[in-house]
């Protein structure tokens, strides 16, 4: 068992390490010319494997150790008032555990990006977002205070979005990383107000001030039911919306616009994962909040029904596995309402690992299929659903004209949440515009929407072309030149 100040230089050693790639690599980028894709590679997978080294050797203390509990303060941030900011991190089974997860599947999705995107103009862009997500991801798990769990939240959630965007030369991938922005910014409100609540109930950030020091899952948290209740729902609302449950989860196959590997590492394998673990994290408090643990049991059941029944009538692979993975990430949320906190982080583990690999063959997929046809030499396969089988036609109609239609649940979230928000964003640009153009002296129609100058310079073009048509126009026959 290693000591405790060796385990936090090793915790701080894995949260750092791509934090330093990222640093260096993006001072390089602003500063100087773009490197070869050699170096920006080298320079991640090093920092990653780096990462590993350290994630194995937390694990295997931890693991060996019989009360494994060890919160390391590596010093504070910034104070203002009576808040102080302190940075803590966690040494015990369940962060151990997910360290290993996310720096080796963060170092085998940057291999393999390696030749993927190969002379790809984004490739080093990429790597910089790897690197900041890995940052990001470690400082999840390995957080000892609700207040840095949450800063590395929100760099998973902008390095998610920025890569569902990455191919931003089309005009359907940044559509659909502003959707889940938009899903990301709403429910990360639960998360902020989970924090709030946890300082003014408890008067501490530290998980084991507020869920006890027990080697994990712990007893129940020395918490008030009403108080303890409050606070797993702010925090499932959070999870919710990082892991796309049911209502809140039509972002997840929007979010397949982004690169392969990113797919994998994000929407199959680690960040669909971080409301599980956010979770898992407060089992005390789920034990203190019964109410609570039901709520999360019931959603996960409707996400799982949901996610398979619409899944099954993709007609691509990714969103196949998209909603396959809601499913799957359904079960857990499930498991966790029932109290089965360690099979839900040997199935987080296992579904993780598994996804990924099925992610990253996503595009051998058709080939395989295409062969298992072969193989049946033209016969049909046969029906995998039982309850295809064994429904009614009418009522088995029915539920394929509804998965096919994903619930109306994209439609219902478009006209009461999406188009409102970009409704009121507009409206503030307005004014915004307006006042600035006030405060500036500029007249009031320098303010005018972007729209009306795109309408003006249009219409300025057509007469720019029309006159130039005519001036170039040959003369008519018969017609007298014009004296000089």
């Amino acid at each position: 068992m290693l000591s405790d100040v060796l385990l936090g230089e090793l915790a701080a050693l894995a949260v750092l390490s791509p934090a330093a790639a990222f640093a260096a690599l993006g001072s390089y980028l602003l500063l100087l010319r773009a490197p070869s894709e050699r170096v920006v590679s080298r320079v991640v997978l090093s920092a990653l494997s780096l990462s590993l080294a350290a994630s194995l050797a937390i694990w295997a203390s931890a693991v060996a150790a019989p009360h494994a509990f060890t919160p390391v303060a590596l010093g504070r941030w910034f104070a203002t008032g009576s808040y102080a900011f302190e940075i803590v991190l966690l040494v015990d089974r369940l962060s151990a555990t997910m360290m290993v997860l996310v720096s080796l599947i963060a170092l085998l999705v940057g291999r393999f990006s390696v030749a993927y995107l190969h002379r790809e103009a984004g490739f080093a862009r990429f790597f910089l977002l790897l690197a900041l997500f890995s940052t990001g991801m470690l400082a999840l798990v390995s957080a000892g205070t609700i207040d840095l769990l949450f800063a590395g939240w929100e760099l998973v959630g902008a390095t998610s979005v920025l890569l569902v965007a990455f191919f931003h030369e089309r005009a359907a991938p940044p559509r659909a990383a502003l959707r889940v922005y938009v899903t990301y910014r709403l429910c990360d409100v639960g998360l902020l107000g989970g924090a709030v609540l946890m300082h003014d109930v408890a008067g501490s950030s530290q998980w084991g001030e507020v869920l006890g020091a027990a080697p994990w899952p712990g007893a129940a948290a020395p918490l008030g039911p009403g108080a303890a209740t409050a606070l797993a729902l702010c925090l499932l609302l959070a999870a919710m919306g990082k892991s796309a449950q049911f209502p809140l989860g039509s972002w997840l196959p929007r979010a397949m616009e982004g690169p392969t590997p990113s797919s994998a590492l994000f929407y199959g394998a680690i960040s669909v994962h971080a409301g599980v673990y956010l979770l898992l994290r407060v089992a005390p408090l789920l034990q203190r909040a019964p109410a609570a643990s039901a709520v999360i049991a019931c959603v996960g059941a409707a996400t799982a029904v949901y996610g398979t029944l619409v899944g099954r009538v993709q007609a691509d692979v990714k969103s196949a596995l998209a909603h396959a993975t809601m499913t799957q990430v359904g079960l857990m949320f499930v498991e966790i309402g029932l109290g089965l906190y360690w099979l839900a982080l040997v199935h987080l583990f296992a579904h993780a690992c598994l996804r990924c690999l099925q992610m990253l063959r996503a595009p051998s997929a058709l080939r395989d299929a295409q062969e298992i046809r072969a193989a049946h030499a033209g016969e049909p396969l046969l029906p995998l659903g039982v309850v295809g089988r064994l429904a009614p036609a009418a009522l088995a109609r029915r539920a394929y004209w509804l998965s096919l239609e994903r619930f109306h649940l994209e439609a219902l979230q478009e006209r009461l949440i999406a188009a409102p928000l970009m409704r009121l964003g507009r409206l503030l640009d307005r004014i915004e515009r307006r006042w600035v153009a006030a405060l500036s002296g500029w007249p009031v129609r320098a303010a005018a929407e972007p729209g009306e100058h795109g309408e003006h310079r249009e219409e300025s073009a057509r007469a720019l072309g029309a006159s130039s048509a005519m001036a170039f126009q040959p003369p008519a026959r018969g017609a007298k030149r014009a004296r000089s």
